[in-house]
């Protein structure tokens, strides 16, 4: 390499593995003062590779968590919003789901119809 840089983001190219990270300087030093074992270094080395699609998937997580709390009135008439996909609208009049977030883990339903739901519904 030919200019200094955090070791997180050295370590989060997908071509460097701890083999490579334990040859830096002090690295050895570090994992032998604190009593770093074979299992915590895998698991370091999994949060790093990894951070990008937990961060990703946690936010998504977080997003269906607060849909979950948007009702959907009892008998919506789903035929009447023109913008949603002709296949979001039959699987959602025949399904009636009671929240949100029921609605988005119907196949058929996309994130872009959910979005002209909700801008249907006010929120």
């Amino acid at each position: 390499m030919k200019q200094s840089d955090k070791i997180f983001k050295i370590f989060s190219r997908p071509n460097i593995t701890m083999e490579d990270v334990m040859e830096f300087p002090g690295v050895n030093e570090f994992i032998a003062e604190n009593k770093l074992n074979e299992e915590m270094l895998e698991q370091t080395e999994i949060q790093v590779k990894y951070a990008g699609y937990i961060n990703k998937e946690k936010n998504n997580a977080d997003k269906l968590h607060r849909l979950e709390d948007i009702k959907i009135p009892q008998d919506f008439d789903y035929s009447n919003i023109k913008s949603m996909s002709f296949e979001a609208r039959e699987k959602l009049n025949k399904i009636q789901p009671v929240t949100i977030s029921q609605a988005s883990r119907i196949s058929g339903v996309s994130p872009s119809d959910i979005s002209v739901l909700l801008v249907y519904m006010g929120r």
